[in-house]
């Protein structure tokens, strides 16, 4: 990929021969703004330029951000007076700022709207940077673009979640670019194969995070030793309480260890599974702790605890599915296997306390409930059993008394 500005990405905001416009394509609201009619005419618009955009749609149109006079189709008095022009990299946030700054203007257009992006943008690394000259970072135009600016709510704006990976890559995975300063390029790729990853862009489910989501929108900073945690606990909320009260929290804040990350990874999250909890060849707590001390005992015990769980709920279901294939009663089955699950949740919560005791409240519970399900799982299947066998007999006594009668009517004709 060859290097492109962060800062202006020229393509979002060069004019260039884009050919003219049919009168009907133009909404009504700008069929008399002679900034789309002369630029129209002779081909020269903005490329990517989104007449249906929202800045359109509240007439802002081109003189909202250019300036100039778009009432008059005499190009010299059209450019003349307020007039700006196409703004350099360093002037954008304060070109945007200043209508998204403005509360008393944002609200007549968009009163929910936030006007603090400028103040958050200038404390993000792209914005410090901006500060210093470094015109090759990302600024508003580079996100939103210059002339195809949608809500992040709509698909097809480049800050829609589904398109927020593929839009931070454009410059992350750019090597040459970020070479200058030492950041790698293969978040993206680790990102796709995450466990976020697939379920944002394979499953679509737009509650899994995105790049924003971890490092912020207009306040973007790779997140710290000190709040790591606090970024994953704003979706894994248990999890994080558990783990910060805990000693191993403040060991790693001792060793200057990213918290979540450790084990669990920064942009390749993985999807959990409890041999991770164990002392066996795909455990993480092996990573640093070996036999014979208290956090490897940990380990090796509460991965015998989420088995036996385990083991015990698959059980409970395939003594369900055999009752549900011959027709028995299941519901009270499926409570005690519903209350079983939600225990090896709660367990699996529980393992970020690093404490045995605590892994055991819910596994002794969840233990319970899935041999109870057992239980009547088996009283159900000796009831179709029994059931079966006196119907066998019935029948049987039915079919000697019919044989009997058969014979006795004969008997009694011949007679």
């Amino acid at each position: 990929m060859s290097r492109k500005p962060f800062g202006v990405l020229l393509a979002w905001l060069a004019l260039v021969v884009a050919g003219p416009v049919a009168a009907q394509d133009i909404p009504e609201t700008l069929q008399n703004d002679q900034c789309i009619a002369c630029h129209s005419d002779v081909g020269y618009l903005p490329d990517g330029l989104l007449l249906a955009g929202p800045h359109m749609r509240a007439e802002l149109s081109c003189a909202g951000c250019h300036g100039g006079d778009n009432t008059t189709d005499d190009e010299e008095i059209a450019h003349a007076g307020t007039f700006r022009g196409v703004p350099d990299a360093a002037s954008i946030p304060a070109f945007c700022g200043r209508c998204h700054s403005d509360l008393g203007f944002m609200r007549s257009y968009s009163p929910s709207a936030s006007t603090d992006q400028v103040a958050n943008y200038y404390t993000s690394v792209h914005g410090q940077k901006l500060r210093t000259g470094d015109t090759h970072v990302a600024q508003c135009a580079s996100c939103h673009t210059a002339h195809a600016v949608l809500p992040a709510s709509d698909a097809r704006s480049s800050v829609h979640p589904m398109n927020v990976p593929a839009l931070c890559n454009g410059c992350h995975g750019d090597a040459e670019t970020m070479a200058d300063y030492g950041i790698r390029t293969t978040q993206y790729r680790d990102y796709v194969g995450s466990v976020h990853g697939q379920a944002l862009l394979e499953r679509e489910d737009l509650g899994a995070p995105a790049c924003n989501d971890c490092h912020g929108n207009h306040g973007a900073q790779p997140p710290g030793i000190e709040s790591i945690e606090h970024v994953c606990g704003m979706c894994h909320v248990n999890n994080a309480d558990y783990f910060s009260a805990t000693g191993m929290a403040r060991a790693f804040a001792d060793e200057q260890l990213h918290a979540c990350e450790e084990c669990h990874g920064i942009h390749d999250v993985r999807k959990t599974f409890d041999a991770m909890v164990s002392t066996g060849d795909d455990s993480v707590c092996t990573t640093c702790h070996e036999e014979g001390d208290d956090g490897y005992a940990a380990a090796d015990s509460m991965y015998a605890q989420l088995s036996a769980l385990v083991a015990a709920q698959d059980s409970a279901l395939a003594v369900t599915e055999r009752v549900r294939e011959i027709g028995m009663d299941d519901i009270e089955i499926g409570f005690l296997l519903r209350d079983a699950h939600e225990s090896t949740i709660q367990a699996r919560t529980l393992v970020h306390t690093f404490d045995p005791s605590r892994t055991a409240e819910a596994t002794t519970v969840g233990l319970e409930k899935a041999n109870e399900a057992i239980r009547i799982g088996h009283e159900e299947i000796g009831d179709f059993r029994f059931r079966r066998f006196g119907f066998g007999i019935a029948t049987l006594l039915i079919t000697i008394l019919t044989i009997a009668l058969f014979f006795k009517i004969r008997e009694v004709e011949r007679s």
